[in-house]
């Protein structure tokens, strides 16, 4: 037999698994709350990128760490923006 060799491993016999070192992580803070970036027009392409993935989704909230009033409203212009041709519906064909 080859697999004769049998352990039985109890909870005390594990190693604990950590999910990583624990460090605190840096807020997000929003720059349009804190006046870094203004929502101007849907013509300021170069700022709208930065809230637009390099497949040419829409970043979530927990990526950008924009407020929801915020987020809502650059959702809306980045869809101008789109509708104007100023920015593409998808930036490359992903094929799996």
């Amino acid at each position: 037999m080859l697999f004769q060799y049998k352990e039985t491993m109890t909870q005390t016999d594990r190693k604990p698994r950590g999910k990583g070192p624990k460090r605190p992580r840096k807020p997000k803070v929003d720059p349009f709350a804190i006046g870094e970036l203004e929502i101007t027009d849907y013509k300021d392409v170069k700022m709208l990128r930065r809230f637009v993935s390099d497949t040419g989704k829409i970043l979530p909230r927990r990526r950008t760490g924009l407020s929801a009033k915020h987020q809502r409203r650059i959702a809306q212009t980045i869809k101008l923006a789109r509708q104007m041709a100023l920015l593409p519906y998808t930036e490359k064909l992903v094929r799996k």
